[in-house]
């Protein structure tokens, strides 16, 4: 381990009160304005949250420990292709739009697996809620492993004591404040991270000279590759890979150094891959006390964003689908029930970190998560939303068999971990390394294990298919049973499926149409989208996101 892996006193202390503040906030909305007296007070912040804080803790959100900790350590390995995941953003937004916001707009549903009731049957919101429920406990539970471990080896914190104060800091804050604490720990913890990471940002163009610098290595080191259009399903990442399997990834989620440097890990400076980004940090910045600990509390910031939100959707999700339809609360009962699952949820979250250690790299092991489960999911509201003929027994057979056939090459995957063809690591160098010889690396190679022909076919998938997998099998499976179980004979309720009027096109047209034949009328842009957006639907009315006041 390198002299600048050390954590100073003032690197705990701004730690420490990151952690304490979070807390207090959730101990100040524990009691603010009469507490939290209803569930909807606890789960929704009784629909009085400003826009600004909401935006600001949807990015917190966004902005895990996985994304400050792991995406630095793709492209470090990798190559600089996948920034190309922004196309998938563009895509999941116009997809997501398009074809899923305009469903559970128009039957103001204020929760998604309520539409799989309606379009299916109880049997299958069950089912849905059940694995969002298990997806979101495993990702959680890798949220606040995976950067522990990271710190723990480069810094020395201890890591089962950052595990469990990072976990039990969450389930305070949740327990005790609801979705307003959620919302203001998110926004202090904004702060927190755009301040750690503009700290190592500066001091690594300082060091290098300049942006000009950073890009020549890395374009000398072979770290801008930007474009891959290898079709080949088998390789990592591609133009195809990233920008398709990205947007089935994120659809499924919020539609429903340079080359010649030392290279600590080839120099065994750090013993994983994620380590690298706090041993970058540590080294760069040892000589001011207090910057390492404020970068430390940016990802930790990152982790306890996330984990809270995470906390505050699973108890949401379960008391609407879970316990609502089927009990008979009070609003008071339901609002210690919502408190009672948050605290539920955040020892669960905490156990479930144990899991998270049999897992590979933290950004691949978390998109392998998502994807293996949001996949299907995915699948089966896409099946519902786009064909008539789909029916219970279709969608049920689906989502087991796309659920089934990802989870057996995600596991494969594990097990036979893709060789370096496939996987394609760039070159690694320890000429400036201050240790006794000198070496390159390519890839770690496996010791002669016998491998299965699945192995280097099969399982050698790129992770980034994997909810593609699960969606397309969902898809296909369904109408297949769907069509042989006589789903062709179904009458689909009016408003459950995507017709051509909720198209942003569509629409365009007919305003257009009417204008050039004359009989539109006046055309106002302001009063025509008040006339038909936020007002009928309470679950999506833009005036949650503002303070209400008494007439």
């Amino acid at each position: 381990m390198s002299s600048a892996a050390s954590f100073s006193v003032w690197d705990y202390v701004v730690f420490t009160l990151m952690l304490l503040i979070s807390a207090g906030i959730g101990v100040y909305y524990a009691f603010a304005g009469g507490g939290q007296s209803s569930s909807a007070d606890f789960l929704v912040g009784g629909r009085s949250m400003t826009a600004v804080p909401v935006a600001l803790s949807l990015t917190a959100s966004f902005m895990s420990a996985i994304t400050v900790l792991g995406t630095p350590v793709e492209v470090y390995q990798y190559g600089a292709i996948f920034i190309l995941i922004c196309f998938s953003y563009v895509l999941m937004v116009a997809v997501s739009s398009e074809i899923f916001l305009p469903i559970f707009y128009r039957l103001g549903i204020t929760s998604t697996y309520e539409y799989l009731e309606m379009r299916y049957n109880k049997v299958i919101r069950l089912f849905g809620t059940v694995l969002f429920i298990i997806q979101t406990v495993l990702y959680t539970g890798l949220v606040i492993y995976a950067p522990a471990l990271a710190l723990n080896q480069v810094t020395g914190v201890d890591l089962w004591g950052a595990v469990i104060s990072t976990g039990v800091v969450c389930t305070l804050y949740c327990t005790l404040g609801g979705l307003k604490a959620v919302v203001w720990t998110d926004v202090f913890q904004v702060g927190i991270m755009l301040a750690g990471l503009l700290a190592v940002i500066i001091q690594s163009v300082l060091l290098q000279g300049g942006f000009n610098t950073i890009i020549s290595d890395s374009a000398q080191g072979g770290r801008l590759n930007l474009w891959d259009f290898d079709p080949n399903p088998l390789r990592r990442h591609t133009f195809w890979s990233i920008t398709v399997g990205g947007t089935f990834l994120w659809t499924s989620v919020y539609g429903i150094n340079q080359a010649q440097s030392c290279d600590p890990w080839t120099a065994r400076k750090v013993s994983a891959l994620d380590q690298l980004m706090p041993y970058l940090v540590l080294d760069i910045l040892r000589e001011y006390p207090g910057v390492p600990g404020l970068f430390v509390a940016a990802a930790y910031s990152g982790t306890l964003s996330t984990v809270s939100s995470s906390v505050n959707a699973l108890a949401a999700v379960t008391i609407a689908d879970v316990i609502r339809p089927y009990l008979n609360l009070s609003e008071k009962q339901l609002s210690w029930a919502s408190k009672g699952l948050s605290l539920f949820y955040g020892a669960v979250c905490i156990g479930m970190a144990g899991v998270a250690s049999l897992m590979g790299g933290m950004l691949q092991a978390a998109i392998s998560i998502v994807g293996v489960v949001g996949g299907p999911l995915l699948g089966l509201f896409s099946l519902g939303i786009l064909f008539p003929c789909a029916n219970a027994k279709g969608g049920l057979a689906g989502l087991l068999s796309g659920l089934a056939l990802s989870l057996w090459v995600c596991i494969g995957a594990q097990i036979y971990p893709p060789q370096p063809e496939n996987s394609r690591p760039l070159p690694l160098e320890t000429h400036g390394c201050n240790i006794s010889g000198s070496s390159n690396w390519t890839a770690n190679t496996e010791e002669n294990l016998e491998r299965p022909f699945l192995a280097d076919n099969w399982y050698s998938l790129s992770y980034l298919y994997f909810g593609p997998l699960g969606t397309v099998t969902v898809i296909t499976v369904g109408l297949i049973v769907s069509i042989l179980s006589g789903g062709r004979q179904m009458k689909v309720q009016s408003g459950l499926m995507l017709s051509k009027d909720d198209l942003t096109f569509y629409k365009v047209y007919s305003v257009l149409k009417e204008k050039v034949s004359g009989s539109a009328g006046k055309f106002d842009l302001v009063q025509e989208p008040e006339k038909s957006f936020g007002k009928t639907n309470f679950a999506f009315c833009d005036v949650e996101l503002f303070t209400q006041t008494p007439a």
